[in-house]
């Protein structure tokens, strides 16, 4: 697979979201820009913070759809977005079909052992289906203010 750089397409999918509908990404394309991150594990510490962020900032989105995703079940996502009023979809990429066509799936290491899982990952893709930001191995810290600068510049 190509690697996936800023100014590509952004390789489309059909994936479930947390009700078990289907979410196309192509379909946005004309209408919205999307944030698309990545994040390892719901209900973990820097996941929970990162998507609390993006549901704090979430007004300032304007024109623009959220779409976070892990490996996590339905109804992980479910909990996740019930305890902490997310107000975004969130996609369960159980089959890692998605986290792999966009090759953050990849080995990682903590605390001496090796494992495979997602790597922390946000694209900016414009209403025209273009990358336009790949923020890669995310600082949760100040993300949030990096993704909204870089949505103005488009």
């Amino acid at each position: 697979m190509a690697e996936i750089k800023e100014g590509n397409k952004a390789p489309d999918f059909t994936a479930i979201d947390q009700d078990g509908e289907k979410v196309k990404l192509s379909s946005f394309r004309g209408k919205k820009n999307v944030v698309l991150y990545f994040y390892p594990k719901d209900m973990t510490p820097g996941c929970t913070t990162q998507a609390c962020d993006f549901r704090d900032q979430h007004k300032k989105f304007k024109n623009t759809v959220i779409l976070g995703v892990s490996i996590d079940s339905t109804e992980r996502h479910q909990k996740f977005i019930a305890k902490y009023d997310l107000p975004f979809t969130l996609i369960a990429d159980t089959d890692k079909k998605v986290v792999e066509r966009y090759g953050i799936w990849q080995e990682k290491k903590l605390y001496g052992k090796t494992f495979m899982g997602i790597v922390r990952t946000t694209f900016i893709i414009d209403k025209t289906g273009t990358i336009q930001k790949i923020f890669p191995k995310v600082k949760v810290k100040t993300h949030i203010e990096d993704v909204l600068s870089a949505l103005k510049e488009i």
